[in-house]
């Protein structure tokens, strides 16, 4: 799978301490404009997503639904979560570098 860079960036990413997980963690990040992306693991419920976008309505940040389940992220991230904020730029950029390059691989 050619997205598997999108992992490895994240686990970069979750190294550099630029990544808030967990609903909480990312959507406080938002709040306080730290947040530069939001990603959602693929078997997010349509509950939560909801409640997501209701909680970020009044952020400017982008809602990405990233093609991995929470396994993949935790092997990512090391930690079970199916929300991630990028709390950087420069990784943000890359992320969205990478979900549209996997998009036109398929």
């Amino acid at each position: 799978m050619p997205n598997d860079k999108l992992l490895s960036m994240l686990g970069l990413a979750r190294r550099a301490g630029k990544v808030s997980m967990g609903f909480d963690s990312a959507v406080g990040s938002a709040v306080k404009k730290e947040s530069a992306l939001i990603l959602t693991a693929k078997d997010i419920s349509p509950k939560s997503l909801k409640e997501l976008k209701y909680a970020l309505e009044e952020c400017q940040v982008d809602i990405f639904e990233i093609p991995y389940d929470i396994d993949d992220l935790k092997s990512a991230v090391g930690k079970s979560v199916r929300i991630i904020s990028v709390n950087d730029s420069g990784f943000a950029a890359q992320v969205k570098r990478l979900l549209n390059a996997g998009k036109g691989e398929e």
